[in-house]
């Protein structure tokens, strides 16, 4: 295959194509919230959380960041990752659409201040960052909006929805601001994706020759969403829970990738019945990745049987699925996820919201890039875009841009 595309190159191209509970405190309201949200939406993996981790958390600094959140629809995202129980957060304002959703955000973030919008919150100089968790049509532009306003951004799946465009445009807005950017990508922080990181880069793996991922979400009727985003979804425009089990593994990125889909039987994903005239509710997709090898990464909607976020390696030197690992290196370092503030619950999707959280905020406080910033965010969303492109196509082999 051909030497990978450069970013600007493709776009000229291509145009626009268990502690106690005494101990945990108010983290519990949190896990309420998961938990109590529309099953069809989170299914079980999203609502199923794990133990505690082990190990005696050591704050970074005694300083706590003025923070912002907005979004609290169907999956209660807003409240549901726990800034409000971490101790170097203040939550000082909150922001939904809808005032009953807003008000109820405010009481489970033990927040005084709402506002009616995000435009309107950002403008508020007290605050130092914002949780974006709208609807993914427009986490790109609310970022960006966040960013123009000089503060730093922390935001839910999808990077990007469907648009190179907009891929370009946060790429650059981030750039500009000097500010920090996280994508709150769940699977990075689930014990077996975490496992194969650390162990990646202990060399436990050599390059990898093949890497696959997996996002099964059974949703048979339409899932309630603002303005019904939901309906119809291409798959792979929601593609980082898979992805993330070669792109979070190791930093890397895909160059090329031919995708196939299967028609949907289910109505909503029959182009006649949504607005992104997507025939399909499977897109199985193989990528080449940067050091030469391959990837399967599947996202499926309209297959019966358990919900599934899950992946596997296997490199020259060693190979894992779920947390069992075999190969040649012996001294691996601690593969067990870091400790979490006494305050704080690890929350759900197996886990990972109260890690995400800690993440953002520690990066904050130590002015360093954070765990997925926008160059992996990008790398994990965009090759989605790309291989949906391909899926249409037949299964056409298709260059992804490349981000620096």
């Amino acid at each position: 295959m051909s030497a990978p595309t450069s970013r600007r190159t493709f776009f000229r191209d291509v145009g626009r194509t268990s502690l106690a509970a005494a101990a945990v405190g108010g983290s519990l309201n949190f896990l309420t919230q998961v938990q109590a949200a529309d099953p069809d939406i989170l299914g079980n993996s999203g609502a199923k959380t794990s133990e505690r981790p082990q190990g005696v958390w050591q704050p970074v600094s005694d300083r706590k960041i003025r923070v912002g959140i907005v979004g609290n629809g169907a999956c209660q995202f807003g409240p549901a990752f726990g800034f409000q129980d971490h101790p170097n957060v203040t939550v000082s304002a909150v922001s939904d659409l809808f005032h009953d959703r807003c008000r109820e955000m405010a009481k489970v973030c033990r927040c005084e201040k709402t506002y009616p919008s995000l435009e309107a919150m950002v403008k508020d100089d007290a605050l130092e960052a914002v949780f974006v968790a709208t609807d993914a049509p427009s986490h790109a532009r609310h970022c960006i909006e966040v960013l123009r306003h000089g503060k730093h951004v922390a935001v839910a799946v999808p990077a990007v929805f469907g648009s190179l465009e907009d891929a370009e445009k946060l790429l650059e807005a981030v750039k500009q601001s000097g500010r920090k950017y996280m994508m709150f990508e769940t699977s990075a922080f689930r014990d077996d994706c975490y496992a194969m990181s650390r162990i990646y880069r202990a060399g436990g793996f050599g390059k990898l020759v093949y890497s696959e991922g997996e996002y099964y979400h059974y949703m048979p009727r339409p899932i309630k969403s603002y303005r019904q985003w939901r309906i119809g979804l291409p798959p792979q425009w929601y593609p980082t829970h898979s992805n993330a089990y070669y792109v979070c593994v190791t930093g890397g990125s895909f160059t090329e990738v031919e995708c196939l889909g299967m028609p949907a039987i289910i109505k909503q994903f029959q182009p006649e019945n949504n607005r992104y005239k997507n025939p399909f509710g499977t897109e199985i997709a193989l990528f080449r990745t940067g050091e030469g090898g391959m990837s399967r990464m599947a996202v499926s909607f309209d297959t019966r049987g358990p919900e599934v976020e899950s992946g596997r390696i296997r490199g020259r030197s060693g190979v894992m699925e779920g947390v069992h690992y075999s190969g040649l290196k012996k001294d691996l370092p601690g593969l067990e996820r870091p400790p979490l503030p006494p305050t704080m619950a690890p929350g759900g999707h197996g886990g990972s919201h109260g890690h995400l959280t800690n993440e953002f905020v520690t990066a904050i406080l130590e002015d360093r890039k954070p765990l997925m910033d926008v160059l992996t965010a990008l790398n994990l969303t965009v090759p989605g875009v790309i291989a949906h492109q391909s899926a249409l196509k037949g299964g056409e082999l298709l260059k992804i841009p490349q981000f620096q």
